[in-house]
C-alpha cells in the first residue's frame, strides 16, 4: 500500500525560508514523477513544482527563482526549499507521487506566512 507523509509547514515571516518534505513508501521499484501543490482557502488546489526521475524540474512562474525541488530516488522522498516567502505563499502544501499512471497524495502541511 502506498503512503505519502508530508513534513516541515510552519509558521514564518515575510521574506524567511522554510523547507518541506516528503517521503513516499509502499514501491519496491521507486515512483515517477513527484510534485508539489498548494491550495489557499478559497481556491484551487494549484502546482508549485515538480521532478522527474531523472530530475528534470518544472516551476510554477510564481515561485521561480525562490523555490528549489529536489529528491532522493533512493529513499523515494522529494524536498521543497521554500525562500524568500511571501504572504500570498500561504496555503497548505500537499506532495504527489505517481506510480504505474495512478497519483498518490498526502495529507499536506500548512505553510504559513505572515506580514
Amino acid at each position: 500500500q502506498v503512503h505519502v507523509v508530508e513534513s516541515g509547514g510552519g509558521l514564518v515571516q515575510a521574506g524567511g525560508s522554510l523547507r518541506l518534505s516528503c517521503a513516499a513508501s509502499g514501491s519496491i521499484f521507486g515512483f515517477g514523477a513527484m510534485a508539489w501543490y498548494r491550495q489557499a482557502p478559497g481556491k484551487q488546489r494549484d502546482l508549485v513544482a515538480s521532478i522527474t526521475r531523472g530530475g528534470r524540474t518544472k516551476y510554477a512562474d510564481s515561485v521561480k527563482g525562490r523555490f528549489t525541488i529536489s529528491r532522493d530516488n533512493a529513499k523515494s522522498t522529494v524536498d521543497l526549499q521554500m525562500n524568500s516567502l511571501k504572504p500570498e505563499d500561504t496555503a497548505v502544501y500537499y506532495c504527489l507521487a505517481e506510480l504505474a499512471g495512478s497519483e498518490y497524495w498526502g495529507q499536506g502541511t500548512q505553510v504559513t506566512v505572515s506580514s
